[in-house]
């Protein structure tokens, strides 16, 4: 897993690219990253599939906040990104959502 941050010098933007590889995909096929930042819809956000098995990302976040955020693969297995900035609670379950900070 990989997150990529890029400020925008022209306005209150990040660029922010997420990557999985192969391994951390297992065997999906489909996709989806789903956060505060799509209003956990679970189907708007969906990641690309690279060459190599991976998949990736790429969307605009207004800078100065925190967002969460978690990948669905084949819309039913939920995986956090363990290269995130932190970890908080879900308050589903026992798990917790990944965050990232721009």
């Amino acid at each position: 897993m990989a997150i990529k941050k890029k400020f925008l010098k022209s306005k209150p933007m990040c660029k922010v690219t997420l990557k999985l590889t192969k391994e951390q995909v297992k065997s999906a096929k489909v996709v989806h990253v789903v956060g505060e930042f799509n209003n956990w819809d679970t189907r708007s956000t969906p990641m690309k599939g690279l060459k190599n098995g991976g998949f990736a990302t790429t969307f605009d976040l207004k800078t100065g906040k925190e967002y969460q955020f978690r990948y669905l693969l084949e819309e039913r297995e939920w995986e956090n990104d363990w290269d995130a900035d932190k970890y908080v609670p879900s308050g589903y379950g026992d798990c917790e959502n990944s965050v990232i900070i721009v």
